[in-house]
C-alpha cells in the first residue's frame, strides 16, 4: 500500500467497539445464565477468534454485526470441544480462557497462529498452577499450544509480577470455580474493564488499591452492553489530527476508562489541544473527543502511566518523531512481547523514515523534530505497527509503503477507508 502526505484531516469518525470490552462479553455472557446482546461489538478477527472458541465449547452465539447474541448457560455450561481451540492471534482469548478452562470437568487443547505460539504464557501458568490448575506448554517452552486439563481449583491471594490485565482477568475467571475468595495485586493497576463488567453480570467484587478480590460461584445473569469506541483505535486519530496541519477532528462516543486514557495525558504533555465533550461516566465512562491540530514538544513518559497507554506507545513514538526535542520512553519492556517486539521494530521503521531513535532494554529515546521521508515499513503482521506508520506517513515527505498492511483486520477493519475519509 502506498501513503502520502497529507494537507489536512477534518470531519467526524466513529471507531469501531473497544476490543478488551468485546472479548469479555462473548467471555462473561457465554458464564451467565439467559440471554446476553452485545451491540457495537468489534468485528475484528481477535474478538472473532474469541466468539469461535466458544462456539466450540457449546455456547450458541448468533452474530448478526448490528448485535451479538449469546445464549448463556452459566457458568457450569460449557461443554467438551470435538477440536482443539484456535485463538488465532489473539493473546487475550488465549489468556483469559485459560483461567475459564483450568476449572471445566474436561481436558482442552488451545492455539493460535505463529505469533500467539510465541508469546509468553507462564505469566498465566504459573498463578493457575497455584490455585491447582493442570496446564502444559505442550512445546516445553511456556507458549501455546496448552494442554488444559480441568480440575478443582483453590483460591489464592496472587502477587502479579507485571500490570497485565490479561493475567489479572485469568485468574479472576478461575477465582469464579475456586474453594474460596481469590485476590489479584498487580505492581501498579492495569485496566480494569473485567471487574466492572463483571460487577455487571453479578460478580461479587471488591478492589481495593492494586488489589482486586473475588468470590466464587455467583449467579452471573445475561445483560445488554453497548461497547463503547476503543481508545487504543481512537490513538492512531488522535495522533493524525495532533500531527497533520490545519487538522480538526471529532471522534465519537469513545472509551476513557482511566486505565486506558493514557494516550490523552501523554498527548497533553506534548502540548496537544484535546478537548472532551459529552463525557458520561455510568459503567465505562466515555466521551467525543475533539483534536486539533498542535506543535508538539517531547516528554518523559514512564511508570504508573505505562500500562494505560501501552497498546498506544507505537504511534506515540511516531508524535515524538514529530516534536520538538527529546521524548525518552521507560518501563515498557512489556512491548517486546507483544504482536511483535515493538521497540525493536518502531526504532527499525522510525529510523528508516530518517528519525534520530535509540532502543533501549525498557523503552526508546526519540530525537525529534527531524522532518520525516517515505520508507518501506515492515509490519511484521502487527496491527499497531502498520496503523502507527500510516499515521507517519502523512507526515513524511514520499510515498511509504507499508508491507503486510491487512494485518489491520485484527483490530479495525476499516482503518484505512476511515482514514482516507478525514484526508482533505
Amino acid at each position: 500500500m502506498f501513503l502520502e502526505k497529507a494537507k489536512s484531516l477534518r470531519g467526524e469518525i466513529t471507531v469501531p467497539g473497544d476490543k478488551s470490552i468485546s472479548h469479555r462479553a462473548v467471555m462473561f455472557g457465554a458464564l451467565s445464565r439467559g440471554r446476553t446482546e452485545v451491540r457495537n461489538f468489534l468485528q475484528g478477527a481477535d474478538c472473532l477468534s474469541t466468539i469461535g472458541c466458544f462456539r466450540e465449547l457449546g455456547i450458541e452465539i448468533e452474530n448478526r454485526e448490528d448485535v451479538i447474541t449469546i445464549h448463556g448457560r452459566g457458568l457450569d455450561g460449557l461443554s467438551a470441544p470435538s477440536r482443539i481451540l484456535d485463538a488465532g492471534n489473539s493473546g487475550t482469548t488465549t489468556r483469559l480462557i485459560s483461567g475459564i478452562l483450568a476449572a471445566q470437568p474436561f481436558e482442552t487443547i488451545l492455539t493460535g497462529d505463529a505469533s500467539i505460539r510465541k508469546r509468553p504464557m507462564r505469566r498465566i501458568i504459573e498463578p493457575l498452577a497455584m490455585m491447582g490448575a493442570d496446564i502444559e506448554s505442550m512445546d516445553g517452552n511456556g507458549c501455546a499450544p496448552l494442554k488444559i486439563h480441568g480440575t478443582s481449583l483453590k483460591g489464592i491471594h496472587y502477587l502479579s509480577r507485571v500490570a497485565s490485565a490479561q493475567v489479572k482477568s485469568a485468574v479472576l475467571l478461575a477465582g469464579l470455580y475456586a474453594e474460596g475468595e481469590t485476590s489479584v495485586t498487580e505492581p501498579v493497576l492495569s485496566r480494569n474493564h473485567s471487574e466492572i463488567m463483571l460487577e455487571t453480570f453479578g460478580a461479587r467484587i471488591r478492589a481495593e488499591g492494586n488489589t482486586v478480590t473475588i468470590s466464587p460461584r455467583p449467579c452471573l445473569e445475561g445483560r445488554k452492553i453497548i461497547v463503547p469506541g476503543d481508545i487504543s483505535s481512537a490513538a492512531y486519530f488522535i495522533a493524525a489530527g495532533l500531527l497533520v496541519p490545519d487538522s480538526d477532528i471529532l471522534i465519537r462516543n469513545v472509551g476513557i476508562n482511566p486505565t486506558r486514557d493514557g494516550i490523552l495525558r501523554a498527548a497533553r504533555a506534548m502540548g496537544g489541544k484535546i478537548t472532551l465533550l459529552n463525557e458520561k461516566h455510568e459503567g465505562e465512562p466515555t466521551a467525543d473527543i475533539h483534536v486539533v491540530y498542535s506543535p508538539l514538544q517531547g516528554t518523559v513518559i514512564e511508570g504508573d502511566i505505562i500500562p494505560a497507554l501501552i497498546d498506544e506507545l507505537p504511534v506515540i513514538a511516531v508524535m515524538a518523531a514529530a516534536a520538538e526535542g527529546t521524548t525518552i520512553i521507560r518501563d515498557a519492556a512489556e512491548l517486546k512481547v507483544k504482536e511483535s517486539d515493538r521497540i525493536q521494530v518502531v526504532t527499525e521503521n522510525l529510523s528508516a523514515m530518517g528519525c534520530d531513535i535509540t532502543a533501549t532494554d525498557d523503552g526508546m529515546v526519540i530525537n525529534g523534530g527531524s522532518p520525516l521521508k517515505g520508507a518501506s515499513i515492515l509490519s511484521h503482521n502487527d496491527h499497531r505497527i502498520a496503523m502507527s506508520f500510516a499515521i507517519a506517513s502523512l507526515i513524511a515527505e514520499g510515498e511509504t509503503v507499508i508491507r503486510d498492511r491487512e494485518c489491520v483486520t485484527i483490530s479495525y477493519p476499516d482503518f484505512y477507508s476511515d482514514l482516507a475519509s478525514l484526508c482533505r
